[in-house]
């Protein structure tokens, strides 16, 4: 194998010294003619050389890394939100390194663990079952800046988030609008906080129509399109008119499901899901949805956690993004009148 060119062999080329080229690289390089920094520039195009990331760290006392923790990649909301932190970490000049913790407590503490060793700048953590204050106090020990999502009851540390019991009450004051009544809840078998607060929203929408959400109408299964799909049957055995599935992805599962015991939806079945993703305008009908800005949050969290970094002193930054109804085709209307 050929040897890594090194940083000496691109200053031999150039004909300067190992210190100007660093500087120039690093982009330090004002004092240096533009000649000599065309030079240094076309010639590491021209030989290939990639700065040791090791040596550089030293020099400039920062990796530029963010961490970022999520607990479901192959959700797409996920997925958005991390192309937000991109974007917002490129113009930063910083960059993400993404770990999927497929919603593993134990997979989630080990990575926190692994960012420190590699000495993220600060992280960005989205996981709603790592307990907040075991997280404050691992990464102040170590004198890492975070921000928490999906932590709508932490008040330590910085963070985004959206009212989710706002967004349940939206779903349920939307159905009901629809002369929906007897309605079906389809939720994830691990009940996180952020969740707990969408359900408890959906009652409150509820109890102002003077209806109750009984507990045999809540259906439970994995938080993904496979688990709304394996929820099929027993959805359909609560008579519902209306099913609002705790998130999108299940929804969809569902609709698989209903689709295939040759029922239609709305018709038959109207199913109403949350987060928006971008799947929701492609499937048939499209699915009504409570939108979070997953995009935006991921920005937002990312300039946030930066400005702390800028600023280790600043007072506790708390953003909260809007929610909103997106009406599609997926609820059928009963009745026009509101009770």
């Amino acid at each position: 194998m050929a040897q890594k060119v090194t940083i000496r062999d691109l200053a031999e080329a150039a004909g300067v010294s190992v210190t100007t080229v660093s500087q120039i690289l690093n982009g330090k390089g004002e004092r240096f003619s533009s000649d000599t920094k065309d030079r240094v520039l076309k010639l590491q195009k021209k030989m290939g050389y990639v700065p040791d990331y090791n040596a550089r760290n030293l020099i400039m006392g920062s990796t530029q890394t963010i961490g970022v923790l999520v607990p479901n990649l192959a959700n797409p909301f996920f997925s958005m939100f991390i192309k937000g932190i991109q974007q917002a970490a490129q113009l930063h000049h910083f960059v993400p390194i993404i770990f999927d913790a497929n919603q593993n407590q134990k997979l989630q503490s080990m990575y926190i663990e692994e960012l420190i060793k590699r000495a993220a700048n600060g992280l960005i953590i989205a996981s709603a079952t790592l307990d907040a204050n075991d997280i404050d106090r691992i990464l102040t020990r170590n004198g890492i800046p975070y921000l928490l999502f999906d932590q709508n009851d932490a008040q330590i540390g910085d963070r985004v988030w959206v009212d989710d019991y706002k967004g349940g009450q939206m779903a349920a004051n939307y159905l009901l609008s629809r002369g929906h009544r007897r309605i079906a809840l389809l939720v994830g078998e691990n009940i996180t906080h952020n969740i707990q607060q969408r359900i408890a929203g959906f009652r409150a929408g509820m109890a102002k129509y003077r209806l109750t959400l009984s507990d045999d109408m809540v259906i439970q299964s994995s938080m993904t399109k496979l688990g709304g799909y394996q929820a099929t049957a027993d959805v359909l055995a609560k008579n519902a008119t209306a099913v609002f599935s705790i998130n999108d992805e299940m929804a969809i599962g569902l609709y698989r499901g209903v689709q295939e015991r040759g029922l239609k939806i709305p018709d038959d079945l109207s199913i109403m899901g949350y987060d928006d993703i971008d799947l929701a305008n492609f499937i048939t009908p499209k699915l009504t949805s409570i939108h979070q800005p997953a995009f935006e949050m991921g920005q937002v969290a990312t300039d946030l956690l930066i400005e702390r970094l800028n600023n280790p002193r600043l007072a506790h930054q708390d953003k909260q993004l809007p929610l909103e109804l997106i009406v599609r085709d997926s609820v059928k209307m009963i009745h026009s009148d509101i009770q």
